[in-house]
């Protein structure tokens, strides 16, 4: 008997024959070549191929377009990988699962530059510039990032970094901001409450590979849909992100 065939999904499937017809063409190929060999209308063909660029599958130079480091990376072991492709996987399901504003921040200095972000897809929403840097204090990335530290650095810090009030709700007293740190190491999560910018709250946690933490993921959310119950979806995704950034070690 016969095992029927399975479906497939038609934008998936050209994407796929895009990619190949292009690495089958090591010297490059034109849009217009590839709409013909694949039957591909331009109108579909011109979104697929800003889609593989952007994502870096595929580059453009000119008029051509050939194989991109997206590829490369896609047959590199995990260790091999840059911090920023190891956890962008995980900012966008994260902000596609919740559809909020999710980014990945390291230390730099006393303060938290923004590695990887990804914006909601929502008309009230919060954005975070790559490469952006904010004390660690009023940010829930930043004290997600205080509660790795061991006190003699956590020490440093209260020592030497400046702790700029930015609302009336930003906190930057040491002792209520220790308890804050305690309560991250009860938890596993940091919460912040309009801290940095009115109407926003973020919620964070810890990124660790192989027991070393590496920065926070964080999500960013207008302070009307911070309920309880989003709150505990958010901290669930949260973990899992984590722990499979920490397992593609």
């Amino acid at each position: 008997m016969t095992k029927p065939t399975q479906p497939t999904v038609k934008s998936a499937m050209r994407t796929l024959d895009i990619i190949e017809y292009v690495v089958g063409n090591p010297s490059g190929v034109a849009a217009q070549d590839i709409a013909a060999a694949l039957q591909i209308p331009v109108s579909s063909l011109s979104y697929l191929l800003a889609t593989l660029c952007e994502r870096t599958y595929l580059r453009r130079e000119g008029r051509r377009y050939l194989a991109g480091a997206g590829l490369d990376r896609l047959r590199m072991p995990a260790s091999a990988m840059s911090i920023e492709d190891r956890v962008a996987p995980q900012v966008r399901a994260l902000r596609r699962s919740l559809n909020e504003t999710t980014s990945f921040f390291t230390a730099t200095d006393w303060e938290i530059e923004a590695r990887v972000t990804e914006t909601a897809e929502q008309a009230l929403r919060y954005a975070v510039s790559v490469g952006a840097r904010t004390p660690m204090h009023c940010m829930a990335a930043g004290k997600a990032i205080l509660s790795s530290f061991d006190e003699a650095t956590l020490a440093r810090y209260f020592a030497e970094a400046p702790r700029p009030l930015f609302t009336p709700r930003t906190i930057a007293d040491e002792a209520t901001l220790r308890d804050q740190i305690a309560a991250v190491h009860d938890t596993g999560f940091a919460l912040t409450d309009e801290e940095y910018t009115l109407g926003v709250c973020g919620i964070a946690r810890v990124v660790r590979i192989d027991g070393v933490a590496v920065g926070a993921l964080a999500v960013a959310l207008p302070k009307l849909r911070h309920t309880a119950e989003a709150r505990a979806q958010i901290m669930e995704r949260l973990t899992a992100a984590c722990a499979a950034i920490d397992a593609g070690a």
